[in-house]
């Protein structure tokens, strides 16, 4: 085996980005684990079963049209219900501030950015007062739930067909630039972000970040979908352009914005998704790799099957099917937030193949857990431990079963698979190595 040393860590290095004032989740799991939902009021058992996997963010539309239906008169009843029943279980949310309002702009026929289909829909805010009006909705949400510790978000992916009748970076900036003014006077200590792109659109990117919106925002939120047959971890090199694009633009103080992954997942419909044993994977491999790349919060699309088509994506990407039964991905977030509570990642070893990785995860206490899995196929590593004895190592696989780790007279061995693997030490090891 080649000697395995340590690999500095973009992101772990990189913690010190936080925005001042901005109420954004630590590096430590699972306080950015998060996950998409598509309802407001009842869904009790759904909520209870998204704060047993250990999830302990939402994020949901906060509908314009929904909640001003008269010019001027807004209706709060929804949210109240939502958010309330979110903080009886330590959840937060991040509520997407969308999408238009026939009361300020014109009705169109737009084109389903999901199905594709024609539909008549509302041009999305392009004029003066449309804008206004939705920077002052903005406002009073932000004031009516102050303290609640929201994070608010402008839009959803405005760089494709959810911004009507087409994309248009000019006017989503007006609305950035009007409405983070409306939301900060409402409440100073607001936290708000965006723009949500769907993937990474560099042009898009830049005209926003150039005319001043960096200034009024306390993160950037990506949305990194990929080809399924890129793992979580090909999201590197995204977010490293997107730093150097946000240091470019941003004013002194803003220099580090947070990047958040605001909605990402992996689907297992039967013509071109993933296995739901690949699913399970990718959910805990995308909060640890993000978690690595120096990406606070990572919410998963989905929270449920949207419906039961096997062959239509959009019913496939929860963590549960449509009846609230568990998928494999369900368990990994929980296994993945029991595991890790309280850890944060230390560092990455180098394992001798760019496909293993192995992460050092600490806690406040000084204990010490690896999470290990390879990208690529099963592969063993071994681990050099001085003194290590059998007694002083456990082990639990991507689901929770337990795991008979093979331990020889200060050598670990670990068969690595595309799942991570859980292995608790019993006593901390300053120096890990590889062996021969």
């Amino acid at each position: 085996m080649q000697a395995m040393k340590q690999v500095a860590g973009l992101g772990v290095l990189a913690v010190g980005w936080m925005a001042a004032g901005a109420d954004l989740p630590p590096p430590v799991l699972p306080e950015g684990v998060g996950v998409n939902i598509h309802f407001t009021r009842g869904h009790e058992r759904d909520l209870d079963m998204i704060a047993a996997a250990g999830f302990k963010f939402i994020r949901m539309d906060f509908s314009w049209s929904g909640t001003e239906r008269k010019k001027g008169e807004y209706n709060w009843a929804d949210y109240e219900e939502l958010t309330s029943n979110l903080e009886k279980r330590g959840l937060r949310a991040l509520y997407i501030l969308d999408y238009s309002n026939g009361l300020y702009e014109e009705p169109i026929v737009s084109r389903d950015p999901v199905s594709g289909r024609e539909r008549r829909d509302v041009r999305s805010p392009s004029n003066p007062e449309s804008t206004a009006a939705f920077a002052r909705w903005a406002g009073a949400a932000a004031g009516h739930f102050k303290g609640r510790r929201i994070i608010w978000e402008i839009w959803n992916e405005p760089n494709i067909g959810f911004w009507k009748p087409a994309p248009n970076v000019t006017n989503y900036t007006q609305l950035v630039l009007a409405t983070c003014p409306a939301i900060r006077a409402a409440d100073p200590q607001a936290t708000v972000v965006a723009p949500a792109s769907s993937g990474f659109p560099w042009a898009f990117f830049e005209y926003l970040f150039s005319a001043g919106a960096l200034e009024h925002l306390d993160a950037v939120t990506v949305h990194p979908y990929r080809s399924y047959s890129q793992g979580p971890e090909t999201a590197e090199r995204d977010y490293a352009r997107l730093r150097a694009l946000i240091e470019r633009y941003a004013p002194p103080n803003k220099k580090h914005l947070p990047i958040l992954s605001g909605e990402w997942g992996y689907a297992t419909h039967a013509k071109g998704g993933v296995s739901l044993e690949i699913q399970a994977a990718f959910i805990a491999r995308q909060q640890l790799a993000n978690l690595y790349h120096g990406v606070p919060l990572s919410i998963w699309y989905d929270w449920k099957n949207d419906g039961t088509d096997p062959n239509y994506n959009e019913h496939n990407f929860g963590t549960v099917s449509n009846n609230l039964a568990l998928k494999p991905a369900y368990l990994a977030v929980q296994t993945l937030a029991r595991q890790l509570a309280g850890y944060r990642i230390a560092r990455r070893l180098e394992a001798g193949h760019p496909e293993a990785w192995v992460l050092v995860c600490t806690n406040a206490a000084g204990g010490q857990k690896l999470a290990a899995w390879t990208t690529g196929q099963p592969r063993q590593i071994t681990l050099e431990l001085k003194g290590l004895a059998p007694a002083e190592v456990e082990a639990v696989d991507l689901t929770g079963q337990p795991l008979a780790p093979q331990v020889e007279p200060g050598q670990l061995r670990l068969a690595l698979q595309p799942g991570p693997q859980y292995i608790t030490l019993k006593r901390p090891f300053k120096q890990l190595s590889g062996g021969r």
